[in-house]
């Protein structure tokens, strides 16, 4: 079931015809639906691209930011992340612009236990080390991420009391509790906004790429460290934080607006159980780690 807020579906037809009109040279290969999310529909092209279209007008400009700022941030980067090949530009067929870029022969992080993680949660913590250094003044703006996460008791007010999770009382005392911490006063540094595992692509024991730049902003990088609980159990959490803090020496406030974030985005997650059931899950371990600890 597709995400109520979908404004156009792109089906191999309309796919099809965008890469006539645009990429000649790639219009045979074979087209293949990997998956739509809450802001792209995605098709496999061949055995080496895939194709990224917005299902909705507030997430073209999601693209724009990729097809900017991916090239200039994948070279500092120590994974690989899906730098555009190819744009596609708005037009008569399609209304926003379109990306082409790398197939990472992969499996979701969300696709497997949260327990495997372990082997390379150093891995990702050095990907952050990498990405959390100052921005540019011109870097994207993003109102629902990279700031203080006290803005966010509100909306989680809000979102608690339309799910009636039977621990909102809890969540809600603890996020409050962790986001009473003093703000971040460093300077705006690169964030991805959006770790979560179903954006970690893995093989084997290794992290191969991490995907989905869309909400990249500056700002505060504790809600990047929220994937510490989206993503893993406690002991590949203390390996995380400890290659981290190795580095980087962030104090105590950041890993608890950290937990913070990681509480609000869980609960995010929750909003839409039945079209997206394996972000339900990601949420689900999200809340039950950042709860426990």
């Amino acid at each position: 079931m597709p995400h109520p807020m979908i404004e156009k579906m792109v089906d191999e037809e309309l796919a099809r015809a965008l890469l006539v009109e645009q990429h000649p040279d790639l219009a045979d290969l074979p087209l293949t639906w990997v998956g739509t999310g809450w802001d792209n529909a995605m098709w496999r092209l061949g055995d080496e691209l895939l194709l990224r279209f917005p299902v909705r007008g507030a997430s073209a400009h999601l693209v724009e930011h990729e097809q900017k700022w991916l090239p200039v941030l994948a070279p500092r980067l120590p994974v690989e992340v899906p730098v555009p090949v190819r744009v596609g530009a708005p037009g008569p067929l399609f209304p926003w612009p379109w990306s082409v870029v790398p197939w990472f022969d992969a499996t979701t992080a969300a696709a497997t236990p949260a327990t495997s993680r372990s082997p390379w949660a150093e891995q990702l913590a050095d990907f952050f080390v990498a990405l959390h250094v100052p921005a540019p003044a011109d870097a994207p703006d993003n109102p629902v991420r990279g700031d203080h996460v006290g803005t966010r008791v509100q909306p989680l007010r809000d979102r608690l009391a339309g799910l009636a999770l039977p621990e909102s009382a809890d969540i809600l005392e603890r996020f409050t509790e962790l986001a009473s911490v003093p703000a971040w006063t460093g300077p705006a540094v690169w964030v991805h906004g959006d770790p979560h595992p179903a954006n970690l692509l893995t093989h084997g024991s290794r992290l191969r790429a991490v995907i989905d730049f869309g909400d990249v902003t500056s700002g505060d990088p504790a809600c990047d460290l929220a994937t510490a609980w989206l993503t893993f159990d406690a002991p590949a959490r203390a390996a995380f934080r400890a290659r981290i803090d190795a580095r980087c020496d962030w104090d105590d406030a950041m890993w608890q607006r950290a937990q913070a974030w990681a509480l609000h985005l869980s609960v995010v997650m929750q909003m839409h159980p039945v079209e997206y059931p394996h972000l339900a899950a990601v949420g689900r371990h999200g809340l039950d780690q950042a709860l426990a600890d």
